[in-house]
């Protein structure tokens, strides 16, 4: 078995306007890929894609995790099976404790209610890597945060279920440099052969601290050039002008 995300030919369209126009991607457990380019060319919408967003149609393609194709999965099956999204803007869900909801997901992802004592130990573990203080999971989920407090959450919950494939979409939006450390530490304490992912990006400085294995760049809904870190780099200093021009040719 290969134990990758495979997309493959993927076209996406929301009403009658395509969007991703023939995406292909392949990312081994082990890796973390950047995924970069303009706003509006289809970076969010391919996370949004690949955990069962249903306002989103699949015309043609396939997504595969570990060689099983997921498009006829409902959201909660994907997340079984290990696929977790960091969402740019996390929602807000009055009068559920995160303590309570991450015990269920975890519970959820194990197939079994999960011991109290087990469950309290990862959880103080992984606060300590995110630098946070116990009393945060008494509060409301993400209910009264800042953006900096929605995103570590994220990360908070990305930790305690451990997944097999992270698609983070913009988590660095709206994040200062401390909280942009805090999170991104979080991601490489999980960094390992049993883990790849997405990292969803407008801008270079967040793989400043979480680097890539590759980096693609997506112009119009398509992958229109990959290689490593350095493309990251050069996207910084000189922008997308360049970019642009090979999504012409």
């Amino acid at each position: 078995m290969s134990y990758q995300l495979e997309i493959r030919n993927l076209h996406v369209s929301i009403g009658d306007k395509e969007i991703l126009k023939g995406i292909n991607l392949t990312v081994p457990r082990g890796e973390l890929h950047a995924v970069m380019g303009p706003n509006g060319n289809g970076k969010s919408t391919l996370a949004k894609v690949i955990v069962g967003d249903p306002e989103y149609t699949v015309t043609e393609g396939d997504i595969l995790v570990d060689g099983q194709s997921i498009l006829e999965l409902e959201p909660d099956e994907r997340a079984r099976l290990g696929v977790f999204l960091a969402f740019q803007y996390p929602v807000e869900i009055p009068g559920v404790s995160i303590a309570n909801f991450l015990r269920l997901a975890v519970s959820a992802r194990k197939g079994e209610e999960i011991g109290f004592m087990e469950f309290y130990n990862k959880l103080l573990a992984a606060l300590k890597t995110l630098e946070w203080d116990e009393e945060i999971v008494s509060r409301y989920l993400n209910e009264g945060f800042s953006g900096g407090e929605k995103k570590r959450n994220e990360i908070l919950q990305m930790l305690m279920l451990e997944p097999n494939y992270i698609i983070m979409d913009e988590t660095d939006s709206g994040l200062d440099v401390d909280a942009l450390k805090i999170v991104a530490n979080g991601v490489n304490s999980l960094r390992g052969p049993n883990m790849g992912g997405l990292i969803i990006t407008h801008y270079q400085r967040l793989l400043n601290y979480i680097v890539p294995d590759k980096v693609h760049i997506i112009v119009d809904g398509v992958v229109v050039q990959s290689g490593g870190p350095e493309l990251a780099v050069r996207l910084d200093t000189e922008g997308y002008d360049w970019v642009k021009e090979l999504a012409l040719v």
